[in-house]
């Protein structure tokens, strides 16, 4: 019987399996072009910046008049805000804040480690490449070309930490809007005034939660940044797969359509966010 079964089981896999060996022999018969080439590394790179920087313009203006995790973030922190104005007690409100802060400062610190990792390696640029020469798929390069690329993932860094720590700056700035709030029984400030004063600091929450954001979309595209050590191909495929994957996460996430909903009023009113 067992026998019966396994004889069965082998000619239910026989074909799926002789697919799978002839694609193995034709990737293993597929020639790459040259990863140490100039041009190609340079294309990659060129690639590389407009993913980056494509798709940060195309989010920020689109989430001017569609509905992503920006813009409805902002709606929720509006609300926060104006109830913020109803209470007498904040603490709870300054502790959000406070964590906010703190898990700004947390990408920060670590930021400023990576950059030492980095700076490190270029230090032993020999030993590094002879480290990288042993690990499978990973292309023989000249030591400038791994320098270039050990530059490029040291801008990247520099570039989230000035992202980071500028957006924690920013919610220090919310702190101190925060103790500024106009009290509740406070009769010389106008109901203008407090839904000015409710605008103002989701505004700054806003900015400095978009700063937290661009920091983390460094993190992801220092993430497909390694794979330009692979071969600047799959360099430029992975980049382009980093902006499918924030594309989907920002404007069609399975958290934004939970967001979106109101029991009692459906989908939430979309409103301009700059």
């Amino acid at each position: 019987m067992l026998a019966i079964l396994m004889y069965a089981v082998c000619g239910l896999l026989h074909r799926p399996l002789l697919l799978v060996l002839q694609g193995a022999r034709m990737l293993s018969q597929l020639s790459l072009p040259d990863a140490g080439s100039t041009w190609l590394n340079l294309l990659a790179f060129v690639w590389f910046l407009l993913c980056w920087v494509g798709y940060t313009h195309y989010a920020r203006h689109r989430a001017r008049d569609t509905a992503c995790l920006a813009s409805v973030l902002h709606l929720y922190r509006q609300d926060w805000m104006s109830r913020l104005l109803m209470r007498e007690q904040r603490i709870a409100d300054a502790s959000v804040i406070g964590n906010l802060e703190r898990n700004t400062a947390f990408f920060a610190s670590s930021t400023l480690l990576i950059l030492a990792g980095i700076i490190t390696v270029m230090g032993a640029t020999d030993r590094a490449q002879n480290l990288l020469h042993d690990i499978p798929f990973v292309a023989n390069v000249s030591r400038q070309m791994s320098e270039m690329k050990l530059l490029v993932m040291l801008g990247i860094f520099v570039y989230a930490f000035f992202t980071f720590s500028w957006g924690m700056r920013q919610y220090n700035f919310a702190s101190v809007l925060l103790g500024s709030a106009p009290l509740v029984g406070e009769k010389q400030v106008s109901e203008i005034e407090r839904k000015a004063y409710a605008a103002r600091a989701a505004t700054v929450l806003s900015m400095a939660g978009n700063e937290f954001n661009l920091g983390l979309r460094a993190y992801y595209f220092a993430l497909a940044g390694l794979t330009w050590f692979i071969n600047p191909l799959f360099f430029m495929i992975t980049s382009a797969g980093v902006v499918w994957v924030l594309y989907k996460r920002e404007f069609h996430s399975r958290i934004l359509s939970a967001m979106m909903y109101s029991p009692t009023g459906g989908l939430l009113q979309q409103d301009k966010v700059d």
